[in-house]
């Protein structure tokens, strides 16, 4: 006659697959640790293949209204054509807007941009200043 080990009031015969609470745990944090592995090496190659951009490209309304280029520091007042403002500063090849007459602010509060297809957008003017050039690596995750 085979032994049988009593687990949760039932009977199983020995060597029948059963895993315990503690195993099926560890198991959970090794899977979580490979995907945040993965999803570091993914960034770290996304990070590191990434050109720095050659211009600042200023869109209104969906439509390409100047073209900067980074390695030239400039202040530039871009005025809408509602009459708004926004002052883009480019400063040790980074692109950044430091006044925005706008209500919420949102375009001054980004950090500088230098990488290409890197994006400042300021929705209530209608603002895009997106970085181009350098042969960056356009990636769909």
């Amino acid at each position: 006659m085979r032994s049988k080990a009593v687990f949760g009031g039932r009977t199983r015969p020995k060597g029948s697959l059963v895993i315990s609470m503690k195993n099926r745990i560890r198991n959970d944090i090794i899977l979580a640790l490979a995907l945040l592995l993965a999803a570091l090496a993914v960034w770290g190659v996304v990070s590191l293949t990434r050109k720095t951009g050659e211009y600042a490209v200023v869109l209104i309304n969906g439509e390409e209204t100047a073209r900067y280029p980074l390695d030239k520091d400039a202040v530039v007042e871009i005025e809408t054509e509602d009459g708004h403002v926004n002052t883009l500063v480019i400063k040790d090849g980074e692109a950044s807007v430091t006044f925005a007459d706008c209500p919420d602010k949102l375009c001054v509060k980004q950090r500088a941009i230098k990488r290409t297809g890197e994006t400042i957008i300021c929705l209530p003017h209608k603002l895009v200043i997106r970085i181009e050039g350098g042969g960056g690596v356009d990636t769909v995750v």
